[in-house]
């Protein structure tokens, strides 16, 4: 290696990286709250300690809402910031290193071991807490790896940026509206949890609501009236069916998973009172989006799956399909970029691991990224799995791998060698 990659890996500090990643879960950011904005404020100062240039701005919410392209939102809120640090040359930056501030709710807290989700408690050399994998630990990985090269005394020749944003889990808000301010980058490492693999693909995943009519009744006399949920079910298993034949086949890339493109009904409401007949139904679930895939066609191909449900009452009463909240695309990154290598490579070096190509089956915002033309992959410490639940954690070990080889992979791409 030459002399700059060594002194920035020989100046990741191990044990601050780790207290980094704790002090970032304990902010319960969830999306859409005020610790949201808290912790933006907080990283941002975090930022211009390790002697980044740093932008941070409040969004125009109402503005972004009726731009081309907007992502959808699920989370109530009342305001959302953006930052983005840089340093090093002038230019376009040779790299942005993203990440993701917000986290999803708690759900019952008494299936979490502890009584705090957002206590960072460690066991061995495991992390455990809300927003542990998904994505605190590649945040604190970014923070870590510009941490690194303050200290090592090294000065850039091409910019580097770091995109901290908010509401990726309900849509994209933060990469939409960074990217409306006018940041840009050549390439970019978002640092999603991706369980030792780089993922260079992900499906996308539309967010629906169906709307069903029943006829309501005494429930003493219910012959008189027509049960929504009765009437849903066929509904239902026209999805099953939509879903089967979306996954018949299944692309290598996503490595043997037989459901990358999951169809799943989230919530179900119906109903006002116990003793009568429920006269309206509304479900509310993701519809995965086929790599490449106009989200148009998919949106289509579902509502159409929807309306051929066989029940006599729905020829008279055909179910109401809408597209509230987040609208994830696929996305994936550019056949044969030098990324890709890039990162593997940086991961080889460090670590000694060859990393293996996978796409994953979830939306993210690589997918606004690489529509703004910045080719982007993901790699980071975690595994998705443990995302959205209370077993939510992330290996030490993951973590600190991951900030070896992103400091590495900066100073290779904005440090050219001669």
């Amino acid at each position: 290696m030459r002399d700059a990659e060594t002194r920035v890996l020989n100046a990741i500090d191990e044990a601050e990286t780790v207290n980094l990643l704790a002090d970032l879960v304990r902010v319960p950011s969830v999306t859409g709250t005020d610790a949201e904005s808290e912790l933006q404020h907080h990283v941002a100062g975090l930022l211009t300690e390790a002697g980044l240039d740093v932008d941070v701005w409040k969004f125009d919410v109402e503005d972004l809402r009726g731009r081309d392209g907007f992502p959808g939102t699920e989370a109530p809120r009342a305001e959302a910031y953006g930052v983005v640090g840089v340093t090093g040359g002038d230019g376009v930056p040779a790299l942005a290193l993203q990440g993701h501030v917000d986290v999803v709710p708690t759900g019952d807290l008494a299936k979490w071991e502890g009584s705090d989700p957002f206590a960072a408690r460690i066991a061995g050399d495991i992390l455990h807490g809300r927003g542990a994998c998904d994505m605190k630990a590649g945040l604190a990985a970014n923070l870590a790896a510009v941490r690194a090269l303050r200290r090592a005394g090294i000065t850039l020749e091409r910019p580097l940026a770091v995109h901290c944003v908010v509401s990726e889990e309900d849509g994209g808000l933060g990469a939409f509206g960074t990217l409306a301010r006018g940041h840009t980058a050549e390439a970019a490492l978002i640092t999603e949890p991706t369980a030792g693999t780089v993922i260079s693909a992900c499906a996308g995943a539309l967010t629906f609501r169906i709307e069903l009519a029943g006829r309501a009744a005494p429930g003493a006399t219910r012959l008189e009236g027509v049960n929504a949920i009765e009437v849903f079910w066929p509904v239902f298993e026209a999805i099953r069916r939509l879903e089967a034949e979306r996954n018949r086949h299944v692309p290598a890339k996503f490595g043997g998973n037989a459901l990358p493109y999951p169809i799943e009904v989230g919530t179900v409401h119906a109903g006002d009172w116990a003793s009568t007949v429920p006269d309206l139904l509304v479900a509310e679930g993701r519809l995965g989006v086929l790599l490449d895939e106009d989200p148009a066609e998919a949106r289509a191909a579902f509502e159409e799956a929807v309306l051929s449900a066989a029940h006599p009452w729905l020829r008279a009463n055909p179910p109401v399909v809408t597209w509230p909240g987040g609208q994830f695309a696929s996305g994936r990154l550019p056949a044969g970029h030098p990324l890709l290598a890039e990162v593997r490579q940086a991961a080889a070096d460090t670590s000694g691991v060859a990393l293996p190509e996978s796409a994953a089956p979830y939306g993210s915002d690589l997918r606004l990224y690489a529509g703004a033309g910045i080719p982007t992959l993901h790699y980071g410490p975690g595994d998705a799995r443990y995302a959205h639940a209370p077993r939510e954690q992330v290996p030490i070990p993951e973590l600190l791998a991951v900030t070896r080889a992103v400091a590495l992979l900066a100073v290779r791409r904005c440090l050219p060698a001669a």
